[in-house]
Order: structure tokens, then sequence, then C-alpha cells
């Protein structure tokens, strides 16, 4: 039996992990979960599957989890460090890192530090510190197993193929809920309207990513060091059905795609039972119900955040981890009507002209870029509503 540690359990991620374990007890047993805010969820989830210990980032949510949990003999720890002294638990097989967000990066850092194996939801820990974070798994030993389902794909893809064959990775996106709207629209485009993804339910940082192809950025990062794959040889198509989740082109020009419904949990339970694939089938793929599958080049102009992701990787340094934190904080500011979406990567194209960029930072560099990034952000804020007033 596999004993797991679920960091973000109560968001989408993590609560369709749940379902997996929960249809697998034999496989299974969940040590430790962790949470934001999500007090009573997290306190079902911890009812139901009876871990050690649970820890909410929250510190006013910890006398109604104390108080739910304390007949139960489940430990509350809270706060950052709570979930910290969780992620680093020596007693378990395998973290899932679905953290949403840069509050992620050292949960992962920590896990493998101590040389358990991450399946990595968390794509902020490669974007920020890709460097540090394989140098890690070089010394421990300890893998990176991916759940993003574009990775996932690449990963099954590339299972006995060797790595000298790779000619070409093709992420594959849906386009978001603006593909086919024209640039001029784009002024008009509010929170609702982002956060309306046309194939996946996700939480709102990452819908809005994935309205302003942020996320397939972040994704091209995350792939060329999970892969160790130049970006040169990452490439982004955009495919509107979403049931290829991702291909690989090999030197001799053929094509492997890995196929699947929009089903987090199919990329998710791979990760948790790798190497071998559980008989779990939630829905079936019917292609000649789905008839056509289509695809179409990214409109560069009108989604800037691809070329944004592809310049910060040439960059290297703090470049990713700046393109990162100042578009979080942007989502956050846009979602909070502060700025428009189109201000979401003019943001982090100015940031990353303006902020210094240090090549082959520490953790401690990185983790300050977060306080940079917050600064930047909010005096870019402030220095337009001077101007609007003016």
């Amino acid at each position: 039996m596999k004993r797991l540690t679920i960091l973000g359990s109560t968001g989408s991620i993590g609560t369709s992990a749940l379902q997996v374990i929960a249809a697998c007890p034999e496989e299974f047993s969940v040590q430790y979960l962790t949470a934001g805010s999500n007090a009573e969820l997290l306190i079902q989830q911890a009812l139901q599957f009876q871990p050690q210990a649970v820890a909410i980032r929250d510190e006013k949510q910890y006398k109604l989890i104390a108080s739910e949990l304390r007949s139960k003999n489940i430990q509350v720890l809270i706060g950052q460090e709570g979930i910290e002294e969780i992620a680093g638990a020596q007693d378990i097989d395998l973290v899932l890192n679905a953290i949403a967000g840069t509050a992620g990066l050292v949960p992962t850092y920590l896990a493998l530090q101590q040389g358990k194996d991450v399946a990595l939801a968390n794509k902020e820990s490669l974007v920020m510190a890709g460097e540090i974070i394989k140098e890690i798994c070089a010394r421990t030993g300890a893998k990176l197993l991916p759940v993003d389902s574009e990775h996932s794909a690449i990963w099954q893809c590339l299972l006995g193929e060797s790595h000298q064959a790779i000619k070409r990775l093709i992420l594959t996106g849906s386009g978001g809920p603006f593909r086919q709207l024209s640039l001029s629209q784009f002024e008009q485009i509010k929170p609702a309207d982002a956060l309306r993804h046309p194939v996946w339910t996700m939480g709102k940082k990452i819908t809005v990513d994935s309205a302003t192809l942020m996320n397939k950025g972040l994704e091209i990062i995350e792939a060329h060091w999970l892969f160790e794959i130049p970006a040169t040889q990452i490439e982004v198509i955009i495919h509107p059905q979403s049931i290829i989740h991702s291909m690989v082109e090999f030197c001799d020009d053929s094509i492997k795609a890995q196929l699947g419904l929009p089903d987090m949990r199919l990329p998710i339970q791979f990760a948790l039972n790798y190497p071998h694939r559980l008989a779990l089938a939630w829905e079936q793929l019917d292609l000649v119900k789905i008839g056509n599958l289509t695809f179409e080049s990214p409109d560069m102009t009108k989604f800037p955040a691809l070329r944004l992701a592809y310049a910060a990787l040439e960059r290297g340094g703090t470049a990713p981890a700046i393109l990162n934190v100042v578009n979080e904080q942007a989502v956050g500011a846009f979602l909070r009507q502060e700025i428009k979406f189109t201000q979401i990567p003019a943001l982090v194209e100015k940031a990353l002209s303006l902020l210094p960029i240090k090549a082959h930072p520490d953790l401690s560099a990185i983790l300050e870029i977060e306080i940079l990034a917050r600064d930047f952000v909010a005096r870019e804020i402030n220095s337009q509503e001077r101007n609007a007033i003016a």
C-alpha cells in the first residue's frame, strides 16, 4: 500500500486525487492533507481518510478544525510552517503537490530534499526554480512525476523511447474562451468572461491563465525542465476538443499522441500508481461520437504570453520566476477588477524589461522575487490610478 501526502487537498486537483484514492482503498493510504482556507472541506476529507495530520494555511481556521478532529486522533498544524512540516514528512512514499501558485515551490523543495518522489501538479515549482529542483533530484534520487495533463501525455508517449530520438514536443491547448474573439474586444473582457473555460473546470488563477494562454507558456518552461528539451524543440498547438493531451515527434518524423477525455483523474491516477496503470474507467472515450479533432496555430499577437514565456526561458536565471510571479499578481489584480485583461501580459513584459535578472539564483533569491513582483504590480496600478485622476 502506497502512503500518500496530498498538498492542496481541497482544490480541484486535490479533490480529484481523493476520488481516485477512494476508488482504490487497497492501493493507497492518506497520511497527510493540507489546505489553504477551506476548513469545512478539509474536515470532511480528514474524517473520511483518517490521516495522521492535517495542516491549514489560514490560521483563523485552526480552532474550528481542531475542535472537529480532536477526538479523532488527527493532529492539526497551522500556517505555512505546518504545511512545510507535512511536506517534509519522512513516513510516506509519495507527495502529490496540488498547491496552486508560488506557494507550492517550497513544499516541492522540502519533499524532494527528503528523497520523496513528488507527483507534481504545481508547475510553478519548475517554472521558478527548475535548475534547483533538478539538482535536488539528481542528488537525492527523488523523481518528479508530472500530473498536468499535457506533461503526463508527453511522459506516457516517451515511455520506452530513447531521449536522443526526440525531435519535438508538441503541447496542445484548448485555446481558452477567447480563441475566436477579435483582439479589438479584449479590452472589454471581464473576470466572469475569463472564468468561463470551454472545456476544463479549474481554480480561478489557472482558468485566467488558460484565457491568456500564460498557462501554455508556463507549461513550455515546465516541459523544458521535466524532459530536458530545449525551448526550440517545444511547440504549442491549439486543439479545441482537448482530446489529444500532447504529442511527441521523433527523429523519423513519426508522432505519438496520448488521448483521453478532459478528466484530470486520468493523469492523477497514472502518477499516483506509476509504473502500473489502475483499472479505473471513469468514462469511455468515444472517438466516433466526438467525430472531428481539429488543430490550429496559436495567435501570438492576441496572446503574447507565449512569446514572453519563450523569452523568459531563453534569458534564464530569475527571468521565469519574474514572469510567473508578476503574472500571478496581475491575475489577482484582474480578478479584483483593478486592471484590464490586456494588462496582465503587459505588466509581465514590463517587469521582464525593468526588474534585475540574476543568473543561477539560490532558493532565497527566487523567493525574494515574490516581494519584488508584488511591489512592482502595486506601483504600476497606483501609477495608472494617479494618471487617470490627473
